[in-house]
């Protein structure tokens, strides 16, 4: 405690700008735009001035080298020049139209090419997204269940705030906020990696579709097991339920993300941050099977008030960045470089933690690492959970931080750009040897 209190004091003394501007915030609640910004190490959260590439620089005048990258937002590097050039074009033209334009059927030729499904809908956010697709499958299935894995992260859609119990059964995860419905009226619960769990829980015959990450990313990265994600598919199938990739974060593991790499086979896919540069965008594509079903329902209203849509969805800004991030930054060369770049990162990580004899673990989902306070590396959300230790992740973060380097602030996670160097690898690996080396 001694060592996080010290940080935390350097942290202080840094940043200066930082905690004056959290302290006038009088206005904001939480004294940020969005409550989930305190979360962070130091008492108060880094303030931005600019950022470019994986480079962000705070009202502090303090430069980071950037492993964060927003959480996947700015998985193509901060204010990329193709976008920024695409946008700033577009926004001189014509912001909120509610008329679709040529982008937006370029950029779903393009995610249909990636991904293999072949007919998209756009929305401001990848939760809007899964949001969406739930309320159609609904509808399809006349199924009332959502299933889910315990642990993940699905935006702040409702369905997906149960986790399994010590009995296994769904309960509300805690902290859940101003819930419309006990979550176990809405969904089931099964542990990812678990088939045999999955099965019993869909053989209640209520469940219209299974929404889950092909690799667990926001409780840390937990990957399948092999077999498991076939047999996801497998029993979906038996009982006539849908699958839903939500890809937002799995979009690490390559151009096509985890459905391309491991050759998976959804119903629907939902997607966001990453595919608009920084821009908000989310995404969902549907089968050519599901998609014909949907359009011969002339009782669904997929028009107008049905609860499906958003007035600034598909906007012109959001798809003139979507159409540039997906051409012309987030290539298959520039992800070969990032995950070339993400496997250095992981073996000189692995070298540092067998140095110092610890049981700790790291794992890698393509351009995105993880180390973990556990050997061998969870194999569900639950164990995962388990596994934290929030003393230590602060240490870590904040240790990073005073030396110049950020990492996601949910977990131990950093994630390359096309712009991340092995210098920056390198220097991220000096620190976190010296933090080591202090802890034992």
């Amino acid at each position: 405690m001694s060592l996080l209190a010290r940080e935390r004091a350097t942290f202080a003394d840094r940043h200066p700008g930082s905690r004056a501007a959290y302290q006038r915030s009088d206005h904001l609640f939480g004294r940020v735009p969005m409550t989930w910004m305190n979360k962070a190490a130091g008492d108060f959260p880094i303030h931005l001035d600019r950022a470019r590439g994986n480079r962000i620089v705070d009202v502090d005048g303090n430069e980071f080298v950037d492993f964060a990258l927003g959480d996947t937002g700015a998985m193509a590097g901060h204010s990329p020049a193709p976008v920024v050039a695409a946008v700033t074009e577009r926004v001189q033209r014509g912001l909120a139209t509610m008329m679709p334009t040529e982008d937006a059927a370029v950029a779903g030729a393009e995610l249909a090419r990636r991904f293999g499904l072949p007919a998209w809908s756009f929305a401001l956010t990848a939760t809007d997204a899964n949001r969406w697709a739930i309320r159609l499958l609904r509808a399809v299935t006349g199924r009332s269940k959502i299933l889910v894995n315990s642990y993940c992260y699905h935006g702040s859609v409702d369905e997906s705030l149960i986790v399994a119990g010590p009995d296994g059964r769904g309960v509300s995860r805690e902290g859940n906020v101003g819930a419309p419905v006990d979550v176990t009226l809405t969904s089931r619960v099964a542990e990812f990696n678990d088939l045999d769990g999955l099965e019993r829980e869909l053989a209640h015959g209520d469940v219209a579709a299974v929404l889950m990450e092909p690799a667990l990313t926001n409780i840390g990265i937990v990957l399948p097991e092999e077999g498991y994600l076939a047999g996801v598919r497998e029993l979906t199938r038996r009982f006539g339920t849908y699958l839903i990739n939500d890809e937002t974060h799995t979009f690490s593991a390559g151009p096509g993300g985890a459905t391309a790499f491991w050759g998976l086979e959804p119903d629907v896919l939902t997607i966001g941050k990453a595919i608009g540069g920084g821009v908000p965008v989310g995404a969902y594509g549907l089968s050519a099977e599901l998609a014909d079903a949907l359009s011969g329902r002339g009782d669904l209203d997929l028009v107008d008030m049905g609860g499906v849509g958003g007035t600034l969805a598909g906007n012109p800004v959001s798809m003139a960045a979507t159409r540039a991030t997906l051409q012309e930054v987030l290539t298959d060369d520039a992800f070969a470089t990032m995950i070339e770049t993400a496997t250095a990162f992981a073996d000189g990580i692995q070298k540092i933690i067998e140095g110092y004899g610890l049981p700790w673990s790291v794992s890698r989902l393509g351009a995105r690492v993880e180390y973990r306070f556990a050997s061998p590396a969870p194999r569900n959300g639950t164990e995962s959970a388990a596994g934290a230790n929030a003393v230590l992740e602060d240490f870590l973060h904040l240790y990073l931080a005073n030396r110049g380097v950020l990492l996601t602030p949910f977990h131990n996670m950093a994630l390359m750009c096309p712009e991340t160097s092995l210098a920056d690898v390198a220097r991220h690996h000096e620190i976190f040897d010296a933090a080591l080396k202090e802890l034992t």
